[in-house]
């Protein structure tokens, strides 16, 4: 046996075949289970959906399904109600295996919170749908804490890519979302490995599809094309920041003022369905896909984009369920729609920039977000996309949706001191300030 590994150590690729073989057995079963997960999860929200415009009246019951989520959270899931950030928490600093409960808690009250009326995303649903099942392999192979962080790192990867169709994305997003302005290297053969597994299995079951986007009209590469990249990711970038900061604003609210959690998404729905009747309209609810898909053709309202973040950071500060990125996506696209007003670019060039900009600014991603604009919308927009990311992720300051991030590299040598803080830590400071 000495003799053998003494043979291994003399030849560096065999550890790293070794560390492949185990990867892509371990990220295959991963990409299988998240992937059907996803899959299920994005035809059940494709069947709430249509049910719910064929029957508007069900927005009443909105309250009710309210109190059913925190509810069930209140009695079942008060370890898992973290959500995304306890995934980033237990990498950072492990305890104990996530448990398996976030997924179906998390799974039926997204698919409630569609149905009846919510605005919300799905990202953050996949997200915990596939770390959760991804760490049930860290119990069942008794893998050391090293790798339970890849394990995390790729259902995180999975649960993304496969939601959305973007395994690149997928797999970069795990990779960067860990700590703002560092990449976790060690897991990037893993990660990759999980995003286009998950991605396969998500398509092959074909009971599911990903809307296609197209920016039809490209503009040159000049400076000031360059600049007004510039000044649209600067705009995006500062409507980030109040995304979060609104979403944090409301849940806040909700706890300082109702002190039992199952009556604020009772609180919240009363006051999303009556909003939502006297409005006459259900365009800011749900996904909002129909409208994202609009404002790449048509012109829309100046104040959709303001809306939607309104009854997305209320609905998720209430206490409902869903991602936020879909909703971010609406809001980015409507915004750049708008922007044509006064930024001297093509309308479906500005839709696609925002669509994935001001994503980049509420998680610190700019990276994963340049990719995925790239896999949506083709490489012809590469460099506006990636203009308008870097420059979001900078103007939206040390803030996000995800307050467990950690500050590895501050966005500006001014921050240096923020640096090795959580998101939270960062928010604990100016308030003392």
């Amino acid at each position: 046996m000495d003799k053998i590994k003494q043979f291994l150590r003399s030849f560096e690729q065999s550890f790293s075949f070794i560390f492949l073989l185990k990867w892509t057995f371990i990220c295959l079963l991963i990409g299988a289970f998240t992937g059907t997960a996803s899959a299920v999860f994005l035809w059940s929200l494709e069947w709430v959906t249509n049910y719910r415009e064929a029957n508007l009246w069900i927005i009443w019951l909105l309250p009710i399904a309210g109190f059913v989520i925190g509810l069930s959270y209140h009695l079942y899931g008060e370890s898992v109600v973290k959500g995304n950030n306890l995934l980033l928490e237990e990498y950072h600093s492990p305890k104990k295996i996530i448990p398996f409960k976030m997924a179906p808690l998390v799974f039926l009250g997204t698919v409630l919170t569609h149905l009846f009326g919510g605005s919300a995303g799905r990202e953050g649903t996949a997200v915990q749908v596939g770390g959760a099942i991804a760490d049930q392999f860290t119990k069942l192979f008794k893998l050391s804490n090293i790798d339970r962080k890849i394990v995390l790192i790729t259902g995180i990867s999975a649960g993304f890519a496969s939601v959305f169709g973007t395994p690149l994305a997928g797999a970069i997003f795990a990779l960067e979302v860990m700590m703002i302005g560092r990449i976790k290297f060690d897991a990037i053969i893993p990660s990759f490995l999980a995003a286009v597994f998950a991605t396969y299995f998500c398509d092959v079951w074909q009971i599911s599809h990903h809307t296609h986007y197209t920016i039809s009209s490209i503009a040159a590469i000049t400076p000031a094309t360059i600049l007004w990249s510039v000044l649209a990711g600067i705009i995006f970038g500062l409507v980030g920041m109040l995304f979060s900061k609104s979403t944090h604003f409301w849940g806040q609210l909700f706890k300082k003022h109702i002190n039992y959690p199952p009556l604020r998404p009772v609180i919240g729905g009363i006051v999303l369905a009556v909003t939502v009747y006297f409005m006459g309209t259900t365009k800011y609810i749900g996904l909002g896909v129909p409208t994202i898909v609009d404002a790449f053709n048509i012109n829309l309202n100046s104040y959709d984009f303001i809306l939607k973040l309104l009854f997305t950071s209320f609905t998720l500060g209430a206490g409902f369920k869903g991602g936020e990125v879909t909703p971010l996506f609406y809001i980015g696209a409507t915004l750049g729609n708008i922007l044509i007003w006064f930024i001297p670019l093509p309308m479906p060039l500005l839709a696609g920039m925002g669509f994935v900009a001001v994503f980049a600014g509420t998680t610190n991603t700019p990276i994963a977000c340049t990719i995925m604009g790239i896999e949506l919308f083709g490489i012809e927009s590469g460099v506006f996309i990636a203009l308008a990311c870097v420059t979001a992720y900078l103007f939206s300051g040390h803030s996000g949706i995800y307050t467990a991030q950690i500050i590895g590299s501050p966005k500006d040598v001014f921050y240096n001191n923020q640096k090795g803080l959580t998101l939270t830590d960062v928010d604990n400071l100016r308030n003392k300030n």
